[in-house]
């Protein structure tokens, strides 16, 4: 699967949309216009996590931090690894996965991450990150009370990141120069304007506020057209995992986007799980046996509480949030389940 873009991002607004007017006459907009540019300009204050300057030896660190888990400094020394479980890209995506940037719906983006192939995660895309204003935002405050890291990282990116490498990856902090090309890595995902679908009308809008005089109301239809924030709410299992959830029947077609876009990403050839799974009868067969058992074998209990980590080993499986998966999409994984159990 293709999920990753190129390290080295140049920023330009080559293909122009408009242009506003103003006492500026150099500042022009175009699709790859970078929405922070234009957000600063109409006096947006600089977000905590903005950088006076990156450079494409940081972007390539960055990527290779996120991806691989490692890179090399500027010595030409090989970092130590991060972590010996997971890479950032166990659980998140660095391109668009979302139809519509305004809405989190799970179901959109499944049908969307299969036709784009990409794989179907329980964290939120890094494309954008940095566009953001929180992070960790609702039951992820309550998982992680107590950890000291958790209220800094609400409205602190550098904060958040740490605490992923920590808790989620099992993995070291990043050291300052690491996270400062991660942060850069990210600054080279954020949002242009191209991403944002405005209408001609009210781009045309914002080609005419070049004077600022309704600057407020040109950062509120900017920002109107993404999440500030990425949701998290933590669901539960059936009260009877026997039975399912009540009053939905699950779809296996569906469900079968599930299982090859998600279970398989992680536990295929086991690349970040000791749970092998793969396309073979007996398998699904397992899988059916322990839906009602509330084990971590039960496709109920690890989806919506996760699986901690056993046999000495810190690797875990992370739970799914209702916006990452949803009660209908579960039903449709185990109706695919049942349906590849019975030969079918």
């Amino acid at each position: 699967m293709n999920r990753s873009i190129p390290f080295v991002i140049i920023v330009s607004a080559i293909i122009i949309l408009g242009s506003f007017t103003s006492s500026d006459e150099n500042f022009t907009i175009g699709k790859d216009t970078p929405v922070w540019q234009v957000l600063e300009y109409m006096d947006e204050p600089s977000p905590n996590h903005s950088m006076e300057d990156t450079s494409e030896e940081q972007i390539r660190q960055g990527y290779e931090l996120i991806t691989y888990g490692k890179t090399k400094g500027s010595n030409g020394r090989k970092a130590r690894q991060q972590s010996k479980h997971f890479k950032c890209i166990s659980c998140h995506n660095t391109v668009k996965e979302e139809p519509d940037l305004k809405v989190s719906d799970p179901q959109a983006r499944l049908v969307y991450a299969e036709e784009n192939n990409l794989p179907f995660l329980q964290g939120t895309t890094f494309f954008g990150i940095v566009n953001r204003t929180s992070f960790y935002n609702g039951d992820y405050q309550k998982k992680y009370d107590g950890n000291p890291r958790i209220k800094k990282s609400y409205k602190d990116l550098r904060e958040a990141i740490q605490l992923c490498a920590v808790e989620c990856a099992q993995g070291r902090p990043f050291k300052k120069w690491e996270l400062d090309a991660v942060l850069a890595y990210y600054w080279s995902l954020q949002f242009k304007m191209g991403d944002l679908g405005f209408s001609d009308e009210e781009f045309r809008k914002i080609r005419n506020a070049g004077d600022k005089s309704d600057s407020e109301g040109i950062r509120s239809l900017i920002k109107s057209k993404y999440l500030q924030a990425a949701p998290a709410t933590f669901g539960i299992t059936p009260k009877d995992a026997k039975d399912g959830f009540p009053g939905i029947t699950g779809n296996p077609d569906n469900g079968k986007r599930v299982y090859d876009l998600s279970c398989m990403y992680c536990h295929e050839a086991k690349k970040y799980s000791m749970y092998e799974l793969d396309d073979d009868k007996m398998t699904f067969q397992h899988l059916r046996r322990h839906i009602p058992k509330y084990d971590r074998y039960s496709i109920y209990q690890v989806s919506r509480y996760g699986a901690p980590s056993s046999a000495g080993k810190r690797a875990y499986m992370p739970q799914y949030p209702l916006e990452k998966l949803s009660d209908q999409q579960l039903e449709d994984l185990r109706a695919y389940v049942d349906k590849r159990a019975k030969g079918k």
